[in-house]
């Protein structure tokens, strides 16, 4: 029998999407609700102190509660309930907890988030493949759900996912996922083809079908093309206000490679990045396809750029090929580099590391180094405070901190955190 927590009153938000409430002594991490409202919950999960439930009913609504576009549990739209502004405004707050809680260090005022459209933003995603249906996993299961009533996808994206799974036809059986990638207006779009275990897809001979400039896929270790493996985009583009980087500078990339999700807050964030950023010498570690490194190295600067994945580290040797011998790319893992960085002597470090943050060894580089500046780039809240608390203690302070909304309706948030030596 289902247990039910009656009358809970939501205090605030925690990292991940749920709010925190509290029964009986014990913390309460509930979903599908906003602070303030006073909701009743179906437990999901116990363990010691803490219960985890969801929103059945709402006894006292907010005034930002609305009625989602489409199943929240279907792309991980955990804010989809409450209106976008709210939405920001709560990861700003999920930010200056995390660095309250994790890094004991108090923000002065929650950051500004940069706020998205928020359909069609997704100009990269991975869509999972089952019975020559493409979509996302419905949370916490492996059962497709269509991605197109979310809208984070064009409505001609989700035209053209259709259209390769029937230019497949049962080679789409071997196909255990799909990765998209378009430039910023969509005038060109790829697709990358995952086989299943032990199987094979090889594209070379795929008819392309409308909407798509190329498909890639792997035959064992040897990828497989048809039309060209790659889309691209302009500073004309993404940088359209800025006059130190030249309107034609390119940054191309693969569906295999590391890419900032949002295609209208992608220019933002860059624009971020450089303002903090200028400097003589910089070294941008993670750098993926160069987003970074190019925009930096286009303005004037002497970058080394270290990646460690083959797929975007190939992409930017390529991007890197315009502007050198300014711009340096090293395929290796920022745990590494500690020799490379003694000898570039960077004045500016950017960090933008997975979801773990950095590890210890790389987070000793960058102090070794000793750079002036410190900018991180991060996507997850809680790693970030737990590297600001060593960046500070490591003769850093904590100056600038800007947010960006790259994935609306989710709980997840980009954040910029500038440190600067004392």
């Amino acid at each position: 029998m289902a247990v039910i927590l009656e009358d809970l009153v939501v205090e605030r938000p925690v990292a991940g999407g749920d709010m925190l409430a509290r029964h009986e002594g014990r913390v309460v991490f509930v979903s599908g609700a906003i602070p303030g409202e006073r909701v009743r919950a179906e437990v999901v999960e116990t363990k010691r102190h803490m219960v985890w439930a969801r929103t059945v009913a709402v006894i006292e609504a907010s005034p930002d509660r609305r009625t989602p576009a489409s199943d929240p549990a279907c792309g991980g739209l955990v804010y989809a309930h409450m209106t976008y502004a709210r939405q920001c405004a709560l990861k700003g707050e999920v930010i200056v907890d995390a660095f309250r809680r994790l890094g004991k260090m108090t923000l002065p005022v929650a950051p500004a988030v940069a706020t998205s459209p928020e359909a069609g933003y997704r100009w990269r995603a991975r869509l999972h493949v089952r019975e020559r249906r493409a979509g996302f996993f419905l949370e916490g299961t492996h059962a497709i759900c269509d991605p197109a009533p979310s809208c984070q996808l064009l409505p001609a994206t989700s035209e053209v996912v259709a259209r390769v799974l029937a230019a497949l036809g049962p080679r789409a059986d071997a196909c255990e996922s799909m990765v998209l990638a378009e430039n910023v207006d969509a005038t060109e779009r790829i697709v990358h083809l995952e086989a299943r275990e032990k199987q094979h897809l090889d594209v070379s001979e795929l008819r392309l079908p409308d909407g798509l400039v190329g498909v890639t896929g792997r035959a064992g270790r040897r990828l497989t093309v048809a039309g060209q493996p790659f889309v691209s985009d302009t500073a004309s583009r993404l940088l359209a206000s800025r006059s130190d980087v030249p309107p034609d500078t390119t940054w191309r990339r693969g569906p295999e490679s590391f890419f900032q999700a949002n295609r209208y807050l992608t220019g933002t964030l860059l624009n971020c990045v450089l303002d903090h950023g200028q400097g003589a010498r910089v070294a941008d570690l993670y750098a993926g396809v160069g987003l970074f490194a190019v925009g930096l190295a286009a303005s004037g600067a002497a970058v080394l750029a270290v990646e460690g994945d083959p797929q975007s580290a190939e992409d930017l040797a390529a991007n890197a090929q315009r502007w050198r011998p300014r711009l340096t790319t090293l395929e290796a893992s920022v745990e590494d580099v500690s020799a490379a960085l003694r000898s570039h002597q960077p004045e500016i470090i950017v960090v933008d590391p997975p979801r773990a943050g950095l590890s210890r060894p790389a987070l000793e580089n960058i102090l070794a180094a000793t750079p002036q500046r410190v900018v991180y780039v991060s996507c997850d809240p809680a790693t970030l405070a737990r590297d600001a608390a060593a960046l500070v203690a490591g003769e850093y302070d904590l100056g600038h901190v800007e947010a960006f909304d790259l994935f609306p309706n989710t709980a997840h948030v980009e954040t910029v955190a500038v440190f600067d030596r004392r």
